[in-house]
Formats: C-alpha cells, sequence, structure tokens
C-alpha cells in the first residue's frame, strides 16, 4: 500500500512558477513509475508529466514540454513537478499518481496507475 500526499498548489500569476510536491509512504516508492496528472473543471484528468524508477527516463505532454520538469528523490520518497512559465490553461487540481507501469508511453494513461492523491488546486490568473 502506497499513500500519496501533494503539496505546493496556490495562486500564481501568469509566467509565474511554483513547484508541486508529492510526498509517499511506504518502502517500495523506488520501484514505481510516478505521474502528474491533472483535471480542470468540467474536464477529463489529463497526463501531465511522468518519471520512471530511476529519474533518467521522462515523459512530458505536449503542452507542458520545456516549462515543466518531473524530478524525484527517492531518499526523501518524494516526485517534484517544477511548473515555470504559468498559463491560464495550467489552472487544474494536479494529481499524481503511483503505478508498476511497463513503459513510459503506459504511464501517459491514469488507468495505468494504482494509487493517486488527493490533489492541489494550482491556479493561474491572467
Amino acid at each position: 500500500q502506497v499513500q500519496l500526499v501533494e503539496s505546493g498548489g496556490g495562486l500564481v500569476q501568469a509566467g509565474g512558477s511554483l513547484r508541486l510536491s508529492c510526498a509517499a509512504s511506504g518502502r517500495t516508492f523506488s520501484s514505481y513509475v510516478m505521474g502528474w496528472f491533472r483535471q480542470a473543471p468540467g474536464k477529463e484528468r489529463e497526463f501531465v508529466a511522468a518519471i520512471n524508477w530511476s529519474g533518467i527516463n521522462t515523459y512530458y505532454a505536449d503542452s507542458v514540454k520545456g516549462r515543466f520538469t518531473i524530478f524525484r528523490d527517492n531518499a526523501k520518497n518524494t516526485v517534484y513537478l517544477q511548473m515555470n512559465s504559468l498559463k491560464p490553461e495550467d489552472t487544474a487540481v494536479y494529481y499524481c499518481g503511483a503505478g508498476s507501469i511497463a513503459t513510459m508511453r503506459d504511464a501517459t494513461y491514469s488507468k495505468s496507475y494504482d494509487y493517486w492523491g488527493q490533489g492541489t488546486q494550482v491556479t493561474v490568473s491572467s
């Protein structure tokens, strides 16, 4: 069993930055692929970024590529999402997920994840 707790969300102006954190419990954190998804009101949950167990392989949605960076610290059981050059369309609840996922392509699908956090709100004002 893995429990995930997100933090770091808030209100920021367009062009600003935020860093989200997702702290995991459990001894097997380093074996999981970790991903960030987001869900805006009235929309489906969408993939943002994913990172493999070692941190070497990452994958991003086209909409955030070049602006967001996912990284992890296995010693701290934490995965991060650094968000720069934020836009109003980035406004959403951001969720982190953990899963035993075979490929980074599979990591773009929310159904691939076994565990989810409760989410943290990110609001970008224009």
